[in-house]
């Protein structure tokens, strides 16, 4: 037998089997093209219509709203009454006693001029207390010591005790200069608690009823008599106590 013809036997199988594996391949493409396109229907039905019966996951369903009749206010004699605070009892200020004014060294004064206040109220509330002026040496400063003179003293209401808040104006003049001052009893509390005190000189000057003192309100109408005072070149006189009293 030739052998072209035993060759030609053996190459029939070969060609069999590379056929019944392209026929395997081809019908596997097959399948997997028709699975893409099953899921892309089913993906597809799904999107355009989430609620289908084949979709396993459908979005939630929304509450229905339910409309019911119009509510009916509660008459407000129904209503539950409402609680009031107590205010708790304010508390009652108490009593402070009067205090005793502070004793101021006693001397007796030396003569002033007619000037001087006469202790008549004249139909105001406030006048010169009993024993002022008196004229004392420099006790408060004594750092200044004779390098000082001024005049000072407390008021006082009816019963003695000491007011505090009141005007007192110093006017006049001291060596041919003017003086006007004013100030407001409490501030100086070396004199006691409604003290006051004006700085007239660094050194004692002489003048004879030159310089007055005066009690006036909030609207400079005045609360006493103009009262003049003298002054001395005296190292212990130089300071000049001059209290009020309330006299009604």
């Amino acid at each position: 037998m030739p052998k072209d013809s035993f060759d030609y036997i053996d190459e029939q199988p070969s060609k069999r089997s590379i056929n019944i594996q392209s026929i395997i391949w081809n019908g596997l493409t097959i399948m997997v093209l028709l699975a893409a396109m099953c899921i892309g229907s089913y993906a597809l039905l799904v999107f355009l219509n989430p609620n289908s019966a084949i979709n396993p996951f459908p979005p939630p369903t929304m509450p229905v709203l339910v409309l019911t009749d119009t509510p009916t206010p509660t008459p407000i004699s129904l209503l539950p009454p409402t609680w009031t605070p107590t205010p708790a009892p304010s508390a009652t200020a108490t009593e402070v006693p009067p205090q005793v004014a502070t004793p101021y060294p006693t001397q007796t004064p030396e003569s002033t001029s007619s000037n001087t206040g006469n202790g008549e109220s004249g139909g105001l509330s406030f006048q010169i207390a009993d024993g002022s002026p008196q004229y004392i040496p420099n006790l408060y400063h004594p750092d200044a010591g004779c390098n000082w003179m001024g005049v000072a003293g407390q008021v006082f209401d009816m019963s003695g005790a000491p007011v505090k808040q009141m005007l007192i104006e110093l006017g006049g003049r001291l060596d041919g200069q003017p003086l006007s001052l004013i100030t407001v009893t409490g501030l100086a509390t070396n004199y006691g608690d409604a003290g006051y005190e004006f700085v007239l000189s660094e050194k004692p000057v002489t003048s004879q009823g030159t310089l007055w003192l005066q009690l006036v309100d909030q609207q400079s109408l005045p609360l006493s008599e103009k009262i003049y005072f003298d002054t001395f070149d005296d190292c212990q006189k130089n300071l000049i106590l001059i209290n009020f009293r309330q006299v009604h």
